[in-house]
């Protein structure tokens, strides 16, 4: 049984992703992870190595830990270039089938931008006949969920604000294997004031209503180091950032992140950091 609101963070993988995982997530006291399958900024797609994802498998099985896979930070599927569509499908397509293997329950990836004022039209139009074949090949083939994640703001978003997801999903004709994931920082950094006592409850509210009950599969807790509707992602330790620990009070205790799912992406020295701020989580809880 999925614990109440699991809790982990985002978990290194260079060494062996069983390896390096396992040990991590032992060491920082995590109930659920993340982890990149491919690098993080650039479009290679590795195979993979089958020892290590039968023993990352095996290990996140033996423990109960959920695990999701963010996609390459190159990803853009409402991009005007076509070089940059045709690899972020590739990299989804890659990410999922690499999920299967490891055992991920889904795949994250940005919602992307149109780049150019010019191409906000074709740039939705784009994502459904990228996003549809993927999704649907998904579902045929009992593969990890694809989970949209709104950006900061800025740069011709697709998506930043929650009210963003709407027409989104809408682009997708409310596909059952597409999931949102709510990163705390990009809120904030897209307008949401998470600071304001009763504001995290309020966006939780406002994108329980606009994506329904069941479509909200993962958190991103990341506190931020710049102010509200900065458009800049920059990530900062729990509590000790502009939201502040009060907010993440309210995430962890609003009823729509019931059994959700907590990752935190925040600065951390080897596990040290992450673990602060999974126990201080643990706390809220």
């Amino acid at each position: 049984m999925l614990l109440d609101r699991p809790i982990g963070s985002h978990t290194k993988t260079s060494g062996g992703l069983a390896k390096a995982a396992l040990p991590y997530v032992d060491a920082a006291g995590s109930e659920t992870l993340q982890v990149y399958v491919s690098n993080s900024r650039g479009w290679a797609l590795p195979p993979g190595d089958p020892k290590q994802d039968t023993l990352f498998r095996d290990g996140i099985g033996e423990r109960g830990l959920p695990a999701y896979i963010h996609a390459s930070l190159l990803v853009n599927l409402g991009s005007p270039t076509e070089m940059t569509v045709e690899r972020s499908i590739a990299t989804l397509a890659h990410a999922l089938d690499r999920g299967r293997a490891i055992g991920a329950a889904a795949v994250v990836y940005h919602a992307g931008s149109s780049v150019d004022p010019e191409h906000d039209a074709k740039a939705m139009h784009q994502l459904r006949e990228a996003l549809l074949p993927l999704l649907d090949d998904a579902a045929a083939r009992g593969l990890p969920k694809l989970l949209v994640e709104p950006s900061a703001g800025g740069g011709r978003s697709l998506a930043s604000k929650v009210q963003d997801l709407g027409p989104y999903l809408a682009a997708v004709e409310q596909h059952p294997w597409m999931g949102v994931c709510f990163d705390t920082c990009h809120a904030w950094a897209a307008g949401h004031d998470l600071a304001t006592p009763g504001g995290m409850t309020a966006t939780l509210d406002t994108l329980i209503d606009t994506i329904g009950a069941d479509r909200l599969m993962l958190i991103h807790a990341n506190d931020s180091k710049d102010e509200c509707g900065s458009t800049r992602d920059r990530h900062e330790t729990i509590g000790k950032g502009r939201i502040g620990e009060a907010a993440f009070a309210e995430l962890m205790t609003h009823p729509a992140v019931a059994a959700v799912p907590v990752i935190v992406e925040t600065p951390s020295v080897e596990h040290e950091g992450h673990a602060a701020d999974i126990a201080l989580l643990k706390s809220l809880r």
